[in-house]
Protein backbone atom coordinates (compact mmCIF):
# COMPACT_ATOMS: atom_id res chain seq x y z
CA UNK A 1 0.00 0.00 0.00
CA UNK A 2 1.00 3.58 -0.56
CA UNK A 3 0.41 5.97 2.34
CA UNK A 4 0.43 9.75 2.37
CA UNK A 5 1.21 11.14 5.83
CA UNK A 6 0.39 14.72 6.71
CA UNK A 7 0.38 16.72 9.91
CA UNK A 8 -0.56 20.17 11.09
CA UNK A 9 -3.15 21.16 8.48
CA UNK A 10 -4.43 23.76 10.95
CA UNK A 11 -7.61 24.59 9.06
CA UNK A 12 -6.10 25.47 5.66
CA UNK A 13 -8.29 24.03 2.92
CA UNK A 14 -5.92 25.58 0.35
CA UNK A 15 -2.97 23.53 1.62
CA UNK A 16 -5.05 20.38 2.07
CA UNK A 17 -6.28 20.55 -1.54
CA UNK A 18 -2.68 20.63 -2.80
CA UNK A 19 -1.82 17.56 -0.73
CA UNK A 20 -4.92 15.74 -1.96
CA UNK A 21 -4.02 16.56 -5.57
CA UNK A 22 -0.70 14.76 -4.99
CA UNK A 23 -2.57 11.94 -3.20
CA UNK A 24 -4.84 11.36 -6.19
CA UNK A 25 -2.24 11.96 -8.92
CA UNK A 26 0.19 9.45 -7.39
CA UNK A 27 -2.58 6.96 -6.57
CA UNK A 28 -2.08 6.72 -2.82
CA UNK A 29 -4.18 4.13 -0.98
CA UNK A 30 -4.51 5.71 2.45
CA UNK A 31 -4.34 9.18 3.96
CA UNK A 32 -2.77 9.24 7.44
CA UNK A 33 -3.34 12.49 9.34
CA UNK A 34 -1.05 13.10 12.30
CA UNK A 35 -3.19 15.67 14.09
CA UNK A 36 -4.01 19.37 14.23
CA UNK A 37 -6.61 19.15 11.49
CA UNK A 38 -9.24 21.90 11.82
CA UNK A 39 -8.07 24.36 14.47
CA UNK A 40 -5.34 26.84 13.55
CA UNK A 41 -4.13 27.15 17.16
CA UNK A 42 -3.89 30.29 19.27
CA UNK A 43 -0.13 30.71 18.72
CA UNK A 44 -0.44 30.72 14.93
CA UNK A 45 -1.77 33.42 12.62
CA UNK A 46 -4.76 32.82 10.39
CA UNK A 47 -3.77 30.42 7.62
CA UNK A 48 -4.46 31.02 3.96
CA UNK A 49 -7.76 29.39 3.04
CA UNK A 50 -8.98 28.92 6.63
CA UNK A 51 -12.07 26.73 6.19
CA UNK A 52 -12.54 24.06 8.87
CA UNK A 53 -16.03 23.21 7.61
CA UNK A 54 -14.67 22.74 4.07
CA UNK A 55 -11.88 20.53 5.39
CA UNK A 56 -14.40 18.40 7.29
CA UNK A 57 -16.55 17.98 4.17
CA UNK A 58 -13.50 17.14 2.02
CA UNK A 59 -12.08 14.59 4.46
CA UNK A 60 -15.48 13.06 5.27
CA UNK A 61 -15.79 12.20 1.57
CA UNK A 62 -12.57 10.18 2.04
CA UNK A 63 -13.77 8.43 5.21
CA UNK A 64 -12.94 4.91 4.01
CA UNK A 65 -9.35 5.76 3.14
CA UNK A 66 -8.40 8.03 6.05
CA UNK A 67 -7.00 7.40 9.51
CA UNK A 68 -6.07 10.11 11.97
CA UNK A 69 -4.61 10.65 15.42
CA UNK A 70 -5.20 13.49 17.86
CA UNK A 71 -3.03 16.56 17.84
CA UNK A 72 -2.72 19.06 20.66
CA UNK A 73 -5.14 21.42 18.82
CA UNK A 74 -7.77 18.72 18.15
CA UNK A 75 -10.82 18.40 20.40
CA UNK A 76 -14.10 16.59 20.89
CA UNK A 77 -15.80 19.46 19.05
CA UNK A 78 -13.59 18.75 16.02
CA UNK A 79 -14.51 15.06 16.25
CA UNK A 80 -18.19 16.01 15.99
CA UNK A 81 -17.51 17.39 12.48
CA UNK A 82 -15.51 14.41 11.21
CA UNK A 83 -16.82 10.98 10.22
CA UNK A 84 -13.64 9.09 11.18
CA UNK A 85 -11.97 8.83 14.59
CA UNK A 86 -9.37 11.49 15.47
CA UNK A 87 -9.03 11.28 19.26
CA UNK A 88 -6.50 8.43 19.67
CA UNK A 89 -3.02 9.44 20.76
CA UNK A 90 -1.45 7.04 18.27
CA UNK A 91 -2.15 4.40 15.63
CA UNK A 92 -0.09 1.50 14.38
CA UNK A 93 -0.29 0.64 10.70
CA UNK A 94 1.17 -2.59 9.37
CA UNK A 95 2.45 -3.04 5.84
CA UNK A 96 4.12 -6.26 4.68
CA UNK A 97 5.21 -7.12 8.22
CA UNK A 98 6.54 -3.61 8.93
CA UNK A 99 4.97 -1.63 11.78
CA UNK A 100 4.55 2.11 11.38
CA UNK A 101 3.84 4.06 14.58
CA UNK A 102 1.81 7.22 13.91
CA UNK A 103 1.36 10.01 16.46
CA UNK A 104 1.19 13.77 16.62
CA UNK A 105 4.34 14.42 18.64
CA UNK A 106 3.10 16.23 21.73
CA UNK A 107 3.03 13.00 23.78
CA UNK A 108 5.43 10.71 21.92
CA UNK A 109 8.31 12.19 19.95
CA UNK A 110 11.92 11.43 19.10
CA UNK A 111 12.94 12.19 22.71
CA UNK A 112 10.11 10.09 24.20
CA UNK A 113 9.71 7.12 21.90
CA UNK A 114 6.89 4.67 22.65
CA UNK A 115 7.69 1.23 23.98
CA UNK A 116 7.34 -1.74 21.70
CA UNK A 117 8.73 -2.72 18.33
CA UNK A 118 8.11 -0.67 15.22
CA UNK A 119 10.25 -0.09 12.16
CA UNK A 120 9.16 3.51 11.59
CA UNK A 121 8.03 6.33 13.86
CA UNK A 122 6.01 9.17 12.25
CA UNK A 123 5.06 12.40 13.96
CA UNK A 124 4.50 16.13 13.38
CA UNK A 125 3.81 18.86 15.96
CA UNK A 126 7.11 20.78 15.69
CA UNK A 127 6.41 21.88 12.08
CA UNK A 128 10.04 20.96 11.25
CA UNK A 129 10.47 18.06 8.82
CA UNK A 130 13.01 15.37 9.59
CA UNK A 131 13.89 11.99 8.10
CA UNK A 132 16.66 9.96 9.75
CA UNK A 133 17.50 6.75 11.56
CA UNK A 134 17.61 6.65 15.33
CA UNK A 135 18.79 3.45 17.06
CA UNK A 136 17.61 1.27 14.17
CA UNK A 137 14.20 2.96 13.78
CA UNK A 138 13.36 5.27 10.92
CA UNK A 139 12.13 8.57 12.41
CA UNK A 140 10.05 10.91 10.25
CA UNK A 141 8.59 14.26 11.17
CA UNK A 142 6.30 15.21 8.30
CA UNK A 143 6.60 18.94 9.00
CA UNK A 144 3.55 21.12 8.40
CA UNK A 145 1.71 21.92 5.18
CA UNK A 146 0.34 25.16 6.64
CA UNK A 147 2.79 26.64 9.16
CA UNK A 148 6.29 25.28 8.46
CA UNK A 149 9.02 26.54 10.78
CA UNK A 150 12.76 27.07 10.56
CA UNK A 151 12.65 28.48 7.04
CA UNK A 152 11.39 25.14 5.71
CA UNK A 153 8.84 24.82 2.91
CA UNK A 154 5.45 23.21 3.61
CA UNK A 155 6.00 19.42 3.66
CA UNK A 156 4.35 16.01 3.96
CA UNK A 157 5.57 12.41 3.73
CA UNK A 158 4.84 9.25 1.78
CA UNK A 159 5.45 5.59 2.55
CA UNK A 160 5.53 3.22 -0.40
CA UNK A 161 7.03 -0.26 -0.53
CA UNK A 162 9.35 0.30 2.42
CA UNK A 163 10.53 3.73 1.26
CA UNK A 164 9.73 6.89 3.24
CA UNK A 165 10.02 10.24 1.46
CA UNK A 166 9.53 13.86 2.42
CA UNK A 167 7.87 16.05 -0.22
CA UNK A 168 7.31 19.76 -0.58
CA UNK A 169 3.72 20.88 -1.04
CA UNK A 170 4.34 21.09 -4.81
CA UNK A 171 5.30 17.37 -4.76
CA UNK A 172 9.07 17.77 -5.14
CA UNK A 173 10.90 15.07 -3.19
CA UNK A 174 13.34 16.48 -0.63
CA UNK A 175 14.69 13.25 0.88
CA UNK A 176 14.00 9.53 1.04
CA UNK A 177 15.15 6.60 3.16
CA UNK A 178 14.35 2.90 3.06
CA UNK A 179 13.21 1.00 6.14
CA UNK A 180 15.86 -1.41 7.35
Amino acid sequence: MKYLLVSDIHGSLTALRKVLDFYRNTRCDMLCILGDILNYGPRNGLPEGLDPKGIAETLNAMNGETIAVRGNCDSEVDQMLLDFPILSDYAIVADNGKRLFLTHGHIYNESILPKGKHEAFFYGHTHLWKLERQNGTLVCNTGSITFPKGGNPPTFATYDGGIVAIHRLDGEKLKELPLV
